[in-house]
């Protein structure tokens, strides 16, 4: 390191920074040894701002989010739509709560979502699997929203009661496999035996 110091020392005579109002830039001007001059226009920061903040985005998905889900979930969602941290990290419960404490979001509180479910909670109540389930959804059968794009489904839970959807996912609770032929004796085979 020393080496290198040694080496820009002897090579910049000196460096002059102006900044540059209207196009909010610092405007280095370096003249080197032997008479050449360089400029270099560096972007200015906002004040109060700095290049490791959390994007709007990813505040918007916590603010649409937060005392709906737990924190979990929103850093889940956020890692879905592949949103990081300012300082480029993926998100976990612990960054979440911090800029939901930061913002003075409100927390997830149990007995708040007591009229809608998530996806995985109706499944369990239904007695099928999450796809069938999500195929129930994507085929308008059983009513549900997402908050944001990649957020666990909000199923209302009196839906689960509807005739339509009841009598659905008892058919698929009962679906069989499909027989194979009868004639599959007496089907000639492609190969021949020679």
């Amino acid at each position: 390191m020393r080496l290198k110091q040694r080496i820009v020392r002897i090579l910049i005579q000196g460096i002059i920074a102006n900044v540059d109002v209207n196009s909010k830039e610092i405007v280095l001007l370096i003249h080197w040894a032997g008479g050449r001059h360089s400029e270099l226009h560096v972007k200015k920061s906002e004040t109060g701002k700095h290049g490791n903040c959390t994007s709007l985005d990813a505040i918007e998905v916590i603010r649409k989010m937060a005392g709906q889900f737990p924190d979990e979930q929103i850093a889940s969602t956020l890692n879905r739509l592949r949103l990081h941290t300012g300082m480029d990290n993926a998100w976990n419960e612990n960054r979440v709560y911090c800029v939901r404490h930061r913002l003075q979001l409100p927390a997830f509180d149990v007995n708040g979502r007591r009229n809608q479910i998530t996806l995985k909670e109706a499944a369990k109540r239904l007695n099928l699997s999450p796809p069938s389930v999500r195929k129930m959804i994507d085929e308008k059968i059983l009513p549900a929203s997402q908050i944001v794009e990649c957020a666990p489904w909000q199923i209302p839970v009196e839906a689960l009661d509807a005739e339509v959807v009841q009598r659905v996912a008892a058919n698929l609770r009962n679906r069989l496999r499909i027989p194979q032929s009868k004639n599959s004796e007496e089907q000639q085979s492609m190969f021949s035996d020679s």
